[in-house]
């Protein structure tokens, strides 16, 4: 059968010192898949847009600001992550540069400026803490993962990067 995911964006807002990242901390839905855990900025890409417009777009809606800087850190193929098993592509960017304050909430949940060091005792996906640290070393080059999931939890990691 062929690989048909949904396909969306993550970003990670650095602040203009570099020592934070802007996060969610998904728990103003109880519905929400996600709730009580702290995420990057995204959502699903819209059928007319490619994924770098849908990355700002994204950014936009939910935090209000514009991003001037961006790059493409990489990508995550997520088989069976969504709620009732659908698998998930994700284009992971990393926000440099930005116009405007961030909102201080969004639907979602509150908006925190996380400061780097202590990002990994926030609670979130467990399978974020194996392509996270990727997002924010210091090699050039885009990561390419795959994470499949299983009953709400990762069963294995793999990347490349060329």
């Amino acid at each position: 059968m062929p690989y048909s995911p949904i396909i969306g964006t993550l970003g990670y807002i650095l602040s203009p010192d570099r020592q934070h990242v802007l996060m969610v901390h998904r728990n103003a839905r109880k519905d929400d898949e996600h709730l009580g855990k702290y995420n990057g900025l995204g959502g699903k890409l819209e059928a007319d847009e490619d994924v770098m417009a849908g990355m700002i777009r994204e950014i936009r809606e939910e935090a209000g600001i514009e991003c001037t800087a961006l790059s493409l850190r990489g990508t995550v193929s997520w088989p069976g992550f969504g709620k009732n098993g659908e698998d998930w592509l994700g284009f992971v960017f990393l926000i440099t540069a930005f116009e405007g304050e961030a909102y201080s909430e969004n639907p979602e949940g509150p908006l925190e400026w996380v400061s780097l060091s202590d990002l990994y005792d926030l609670p979130m996906w467990e399978g974020d803490r194996y392509f996270l640290p990727l997002v924010f070393d210091d090699d050039p080059r885009p990561f390419h993962g795959v994470m499949p999931y299983k009953d709400g939890r990762p069963v294995r990691w793999a990347f490349s990067r060329l």
